[in-house]
């Protein structure tokens, strides 16, 4: 199993380290423009391979995709970060060249890999992966509903004073400030509702900290966080190099489900070794349905200032 990581910054790093750790893969092709960087980066994960206990083999690349030749799975991390005050859209001019000229070199040497989108804007980016490609809809994959969750799940930890363990939830719609929808309607402590333990005042706080989770972190650190993306990218690669058939809320291209077309944004999907194997249908609220489609029409508004 080879994986590539575009991207040798922050995010893309601790998802190289993440994946190493978790020793499922024979190699990860780490590669970035910067001379010597991703090298670097490679050589100092590879010196704790002892310390942790891991075999993947992480290599380092500048700029050279002839050397991610053959990758099972290819994760793009590359383009700028966030600063403090900037949202994810204001990103899109740069991003999206970025974006599009990294899918094409990818896929030039690897036709049949899985693509993972990290770069924000996240679902217009998963959108350029599908119409400036020719993979199939279930290889291309948006990654920010599974950090999303996890940020979902800790501020419910939290709300609850449980361990994390406890806990399961989960967040659709646009990966934004404004286009999350946290599904508090089946989020559960131990398979009870965690209506039965929060008013709805704390729930709703929980909805409000989730959903500008990603900014108040930009906020503290000065730049965009990097462990949680790191690991959430891990997980989606594990589940589909290991075939587990595990749900995530992922940003894929839809056809009708949830009553939307034409339009990346999160939904649960299945992920296995074919990437997305099948689309979840789960009731929404009332609510929860406004709040999908007012997510769609912001993340359409951003689509817009694409030039396909």
């Amino acid at each position: 199993m080879k994986v590539t990581v575009v991207g040798a910054g922050a995010v893309g790093a601790s998802c190289a380290e993440y994946i190493a750790i978790k020793d499922f893969a024979s190699e990860v092709v780490l590669l970035d423009i910067k001379e010597g960087y991703a090298e670097g980066k490679a050589m100092d994960l590879m010196q704790t391979a002892s310390l942790n206990g891991f075999d993947t083999k992480i290599t380092g690349i500048t700029n050279d995709y002839s050397k991610t030749a053959n990758s099972d799975i290819c994760v793009i991390t590359s383009g700028i970060p966030r600063k403090p005050g900037m949202t994810r859209e204001e990103l899109i001019g740069i991003n999206a060249g970025i974006v599009k000229a990294v899918s094409s070199s990818l896929i030039e040497h690897s036709p049949n890999t899985i693509l993972i989108v990290v770069s924000n804007p996240m679902d217009t980016m998963t959108y350029l992966a599908h119409k400036s490609t020719n993979l199939p809809k279930n290889k291309i994959i948006g990654m920010g509903g599974a950090l999303d969750s996890a940020r979902f799940k800790y501020r419910l930890a939290e709300a609850l004073g449980a361990p994390i363990s406890d806990v399961d939830g989960m967040v659709i719609g646009g990966h934004s400030d404004t286009g999350m929808v946290p599904l508090t309607s089946h989020a559960t402590r131990n398979s009870i509702k965690v209506s039965e333990f929060l008013s709805d005042d704390r729930l709703n706080q929980v909805k409000e900290d989730t959903k500008v989770g990603g900014a108040t972190l930009t906020k503290l650190l000065g730049t965009s966080a990097w462990y949680a993306p790191g690991a959430a990218v891990s997980a989606l690669v594990q589940a589909i190099a290991c075939d587990q058939k595990k749900m995530f809320p992922c940003s894929t291209f839809l056809e009708g489900e949830y009553g939307l077309n034409d339009i990346c944004i999160g939904v649960p999907v299945i992920l296995g070794r074919n990437g997305i194997e099948s689309i979840v249908d789960i009731p929404l609220s009332d609510a929860e349905k406004a709040h999908m489609q007012s997510s769609a029409e912001g993340v359409r508004k951003t689509n817009g200032l694409l030039e396909l």
